[in-house]
């Protein structure tokens, strides 16, 4: 049987994954409260008790000591400060993050130890999984294509707007259309531009997001805008399955290299993923991607999960290795961002940014992993039942 504390969190953690997703972006109305410094005290001490592990709903996660997390004591937190406050532009209209969020807004110009005594006053770590368990941290990023506002010899693989928002209804039904009918012309009309490359493409729907390289040296920016809600089926896993690749070769770039190689058959392979992912051009002043949480991407700092397991929005912990190494990457995130293969409380993807060493990270990027989310600490009983709870689009790897 649960005991009273148990129950309480399984609640909260019911509650902050139903309330986080697709809130409105609005700032608080309200008038600021006074400001706020926060000062590094000592946490109190556990007992072996209140340490041991307890199942809490479908997180499985148990109570940590900030002790536990590996080099938390000299992290850099002010990066994830800021990634946080990304995150209260959706979360600070949900009761259970409110006070959390505007606390953070009181910071004002605050040092490395404020911030640490901030998150140490204001969340509570709690391990994900099992104490000894490890998941998967993979890595992915923005990428950029070549394309045109129009179809020409060169440029003849489109990006589609989504159908379900077009007047027409004949769209509308045809938004859940199978990929080969939307790319034999099913759609035809909603192009919004045309690229060079019908990996690339295919690659940077997995992304969920992008840039576009313009004949004149424009940039333009691209986010995700639903899909035909079919269901998502990797294709690194078929190699894998036809014995075309080994387990620890499944990169990105050895997936590319195999279609290279082999482009009659990767056309084909494609087509096994039934998933499409249609876009929407974004504003010229966005500064970085948009994730599933509906704020900017921080690079570096943003982390893409399983939104059934850790509330989007919320610090996450992240204890790894850098791509390749035994070099120990222990950074505090925020999970901003969800995935069609991102699956389980262990299971989380790396945002590298953008550029050539972004796309090196994040495709070389499958590693171990332990994470530690963060929890606020104090929210009322009378707040908990207040959210609907929406599915957030599914981008990302």
């Amino acid at each position: 049987m649960c005991s009273t504390k148990a129950l309480l969190l399984g609640v909260l953690f019911s509650t902050l994954l139903a309330g986080c997703v697709e809130q409105p972006l609005l700032r608080p109305v309200d008038p600021p409260a006074p400001s706020v410094r926060f000062v590094s005290t000592p946490m109190p001490a556990q007992t072996a008790q209140s340490r041991a592990p307890r199942r809490r709903g479908k997180a499985n996660a148990s109570a940590s000591l900030w002790q536990q997390l590996p080099e938390w004591e000299n992290s850099a937190l002010l990066p994830s400060w800021q990634a946080f406050r990304h995150s209260c532009r959706s979360l600070v209209n949900h009761p259970a993050w409110r006070d959390v969020c505007l606390a953070a807004e009181q910071l004002q110009q605050p040092d490395n130890a404020q911030v640490r005594a901030f998150f140490e006053q204001s969340f509570e770590p709690h391990r994900l999984g099992s104490r000894t368990g490890t998941g998967t941290i993979t890595g992915y990023y923005e990428p950029k294509l070549l394309g045109s506002p129009q179809k020409t010899a060169r440029f003849r693989y489109p990006l589609y707007a989504n159908p379900t928002k077009q007047e027409d209804p004949s769209y509308r039904r045809a938004s859940l259309s199978s990929r080969q009918s939307i790319q034999t012309g099913k759609l035809a009309g909603l192009e919004l531009y045309w690229v060079d490359n019908e990996v690339d493409l295919f690659f940077m729907q997995i992304q969920g997001s992008g840039r576009i390289e313009l004949p004149n040296g424009q940039l333009i920016r691209v986010g995700h805008d639903g899909s035909n809600g079919r269901p998502y089926r990797s294709i690194g896993q078929q190699l894998i399955n036809m014995g075309e690749l080994p387990l620890h070769q499944a990169s990105l770039w050895e997936i590319k290299a195999w279609g290279a190689r082999n482009p009659s058959a990767m056309s084909r392979l494609m087509q096994r993923n039934p998933r499409f992912v249609y876009f929407r051009q974004l504003p010229n002043e966005a500064t970085a991607p948009v994730g599933a949480l509906g704020v900017p991407l921080t690079e570096g700092y943003s982390l893409a999960v399983d939104p059934s397991h850790i509330p989007l929005g919320a610090p996450v912990f992240l204890s790894t290795t850098y791509p390749n190494s035994k070099q120990p990457l222990n950074r505090l995130m925020v999970a901003q961002d969800t995935g069609c293969a991102i699956k389980g409380p262990l299971r989380a993807d790396f945002f590298w940014g953008y550029g050539p060493q972004a796309e090196t990270q994040a495709a070389r990027m499958k590693q171990e992993g332990k994470m530690w989310v963060l929890l606020p600490r104090k929210t009322e009983r009378s707040r908990l039942h207040t959210a609907q709870h929406e599915d957030p689009a599914s981008t990302g790897l």
